[in-house]
């Protein structure tokens, strides 16, 4: 029941060479060959050609995968690479599945995208018991990209993810699904099998201000908080006007002063939500939405608190392993890229605090997202409790072992 993992990453210029040096890399590590491929690429290659150059090296092993807005390894952040995992794992099997035109309906796309693997770890008499999700927000509501699955696979299942990125454009992203690239859909992956799992996730930031409610919004867009323009919660609390809020100016603000929005079952804890941009009438556009009657807070964060959250969640998803007799054989990471920007430089601290605590051997594989999923409080053994949402500036971290003794 052995389970082995490889990294492997490549900046070479040429799309197809970077994806198959990447592949080659990564499967020499593992062992020579893979049952799953996993890729995460900056958006500033040929797409095609990157996933070509992947599968021409990966002896035909399935490729799940997307674009994104920075890489994640062992060896550090990245930009402009390409990172790819190989999985070996005798006792577990992997599903790839997309459902295509978030646009077209977010929430559908999900659902398509949860049934397919579904069905065909079916055909195979499996029953799935992870879905690790990539859906474009860009085009979509995240939000209902994860209600969608676990409409497919039921309102507790074990849902990670993150969403795709293009470099922090904000223009479009990509998803791999085998040998075909897409655009504006939830990219997949169903987990069936005897195999144990870990997941961790914390954002850090504590709620400042008072308590204020959403009087009025639309979707992601953030109309009125307590009867007056949403903006004015930046603004009593800065003395900033509207007009000096505008666009760039409060998404850098955000970075650090993002929103919480409450988790009413839940003391004490909040999602994050990621103001974009503000409009003439003071509406905020968000990065997910947030319903009309939510209770909100001002959030803020820092480095030193943004580290102890990672360390929080790398502890937490090693306490899943040493409750079923286990450790992690490869790990997965989707980390907002607002926190990125949050460390600047420093963003390998992050990665050196996480890694400390799971063990610097163990192959990891991550990127930066334009949202997060997973189950609050990272719980997945205890499925009663188990529900999966969508997060802003949050990281999540998804490790994968053999099975407990």
């Amino acid at each position: 029941m052995a389970m082995t993992a490889g990294v492997g990453i490549s900046k070479n210029r040429d799309s197809r060479e970077a994806g198959a040096e990447a592949c080659q890399r990564a499967l020499d590590r593992a062992g020579g060959r893979a049952d799953m491929l996993i890729a995460f690429a900056s958006s500033h290659f040929d797409q095609n050609a990157l996933v070509d150059g992947i599968n021409s090296a990966g002896g035909g092993a399935p490729l799940v995968g997307c674009s994104d807005a920075g890489e994640i390894t062992n060896e550090g952040p990245a930009t402009e690479s390409v990172a790819v995992m190989a999985i070996q794992a005798d006792s577990a099997r992997f599903y790839p599945s997309v459902g295509p035109n978030v646009s077209g309906g977010a929430r559908l796309a999900g659902q398509v995208a949860a049934r397919a693997a579904a069905e065909a770890a079916k055909e195979k008499g499996d029953t799935l018991r992870a879905f690790v999700m990539f859906p474009d927000v860009l085009t979509g509501n995240g939000a209902d990209a994860v209600r969608g699955v676990l409409d497919a696979l039921g309102e507790h299942f074990p849902v990670v993810g993150g969403a795709p990125g293009d470099n922090f454009l904000f223009e479009k992203t990509y998803e791999y699904i085998n040998g075909e690239v897409v655009s504006g859909a939830v990219g997949g992956l169903g987990l069936a099998g005897n195999f144990a799992i870990g997941v961790g996730v914390r954002h850090g930031w504590i709620p400042i201000g008072i308590p204020m409610t959403v009087t009025k919004a639309d979707g992601a867009v953030l109309k009125e908080i307590n009867g007056k323009p949403a903006i004015t919660i930046y603004e009593e609390y800065f003395g900033e006007k509207a007009e000096e809020l505008r666009s760039e100016p409060l998404a850098r603000m955000a970075i650090t002063y993002p929103l919480g929005l409450k988790i009413p079952e839940y003391e004490d804890e909040y999602l994050i939500r990621d103001p974009i941009s503000v409009d003439a009438a003071g509406a905020i556009t968000c990065a997910a939405e947030i319903p009309v009657g939510s209770e909100i807070r001002l959030m803020i964060g820092s480095k030193e608190k943004a580290v102890a959250a990672a360390e929080d969640a790398a502890h937490k998803m090693m306490n899943d392993f040493a409750a079923v007799g286990s450790r992690p054989a490869c790990l997965l990471m989707f980390n907002c890229i607002a926190r990125e920007k949050l460390f600047a430089q420093d963003a390998q601290d992050e990665i050196d605090a996480v890694m400390k605590i799971v063990g610097r051997h163990v192959p990891l594989l991550g990127f930066y997202t334009y949202g997060e999923q997973a189950p609050l409080g990272g719980e997945v053994h205890n499925l009663e409790k188990c529900n999966p949402r969508f997060y802003n500036e949050t990281i999540v971290l998804f490790g994968i072992g053999e099975p407990g003794a």
